[in-house]
């Protein structure tokens, strides 16, 4: 993307209608991996975690032969989404008429099935989807014949090798939030720091925000953000793995926060990030370090509604990017229209 042509943004149309979404749920967030929570959620035998991939309900367990699975988390029967949360349990049973499945993911039980010529319990197991961990971080995949996860991480393990060991974090919380805005506005907001000095100013005081040293790299399934401490030089990074998981190291103590990036519908983005932090790190910094975060991201509320709604309004057609400010915008842009129009 090198001319004034190509800096274009995508069409404003792309931004909203229920149209959109579908084919944004067909062609991206189901055949791409992305964040499903922590791993130790279901390390056990016995456990199950429910989670979303853009909208597609995705079951994990971990049956009692040790074997980590994933399931599309929808009955067989009449499509109820089966299980929430998660926990520990010896079977998955549906809440609308008591199909019942092994954590192998079999139909074990449908209530009155005898009585049903020809049925067959075996032609009606779960769906398999993809499931692969990452240090603490567990990633599913709706396509149970996905790629290895390591082929979509890319470099992105040993780039972030340079500055925190994923293996030493604890997990402390996780902090749940959303926008009025369509997902895609959320994550272009999450892909510059063109408007940090306008937008943050507690965020650019600590950080340095300079375009000469705030640093940005396009990789082929991630975008990369670098930044330093002022004063101190200490070195944060900032990701979006394709499509929508975001990861952020702030300059200091050991800390990194994980997520999607997740549409509700296309006027609206749900959010959650868990947060991991050094063994033993000082609770009072803990707490200044969410004060700040939580600043920073009411402010990033207000300008992805803003733009939400601009763009929504209809009075614009596309807008114009500035490629040496936005550039991360600009390979999310030629990623995702070359994923929309995939056979």
């Amino acid at each position: 993307m090198s001319s004034v042509e190509d800096a274009r943004t995508l069409p404003f149309a792309w931004y909203s209608g229920e149209e959109a979404l579908r084919e944004e749920r067909a062609r991206i967030f189901a055949r791409s991996w992305q964040y499903g929570g922590r791993a130790a959620a279901v390390a056990e035998p016995g456990s199950y975690l429910a989670t979303d991939a853009g909208g597609v309900p995705i079951l994990v367990t971990r049956a009692r032969d040790g074997e980590l699975r994933a399931f599309l988390n929808v009955c067989r029967h009449r499509g109820a989404v089966l299980m929430d949360g998660c926990g520990d349990r010896e079977t998955i049973q549906c809440h609308y008429h008591a199909w019942t499945y092994g954590l192998d993911g079999a139909l074990r039980a449908a209530p009155r099935s005898d009585r049903e010529p020809g049925f067959d319990k075996g032609d009606w197991s779960l769906l398999p989807a993809s499931v692969e961990e990452w240090g603490p971080f567990l990633f599913v995949h709706p396509d149970p014949h996905a790629g290895a996860l390591a082929e979509h991480l890319g470099d992105l393990p040993e780039i972030l090798a340079r500055d925190i060991d994923i293996d030493d974090l604890v997990f402390h919380s996780r902090v749940e939030f959303g926008a009025n805005a369509n997902w895609k506005i959320v994550v272009e907001n999450f892909l510059e720091c063109y408007h940090c000095p306008t937008a943050h100013p507690s965020f650019s005081e600590s950080v340095d925000v300079h375009p000469d040293r705030y640093k940005l790299e396009a990789h082929p399934t991630f975008s990369a953000q670098f930044a330093q401490a002022k004063g101190t030089g200490e070195r944060g990074q900032f990701h979006l793995l394709y499509p929508n998981t975001g990861l952020n190291v702030f300059p200091g103590p050991a800390n990194l926060s994980i997520g999607p990036i997740a549409p509700a519908g296309p006027n609206r983005t749900e959010r959650y990030l868990d947060y991991f932090f050094a063994p033993g790190l000082d609770a009072e910094w803990i707490a200044e370090f969410f004060a700040f975060d939580d600043q920073v991201g009411k402010e990033d509320t207000v300008l992805v509604e803003s733009v939400h709604r601009g763009m929504a309004s209809g009075v614009l057609q596309e807008g114009r990017l500035l490629l040496n400010a936005e550039p991360l915008l600009a390979a999310f842009q030629v990623w995702l229209g070359k994923q929309l129009s995939s056979a």
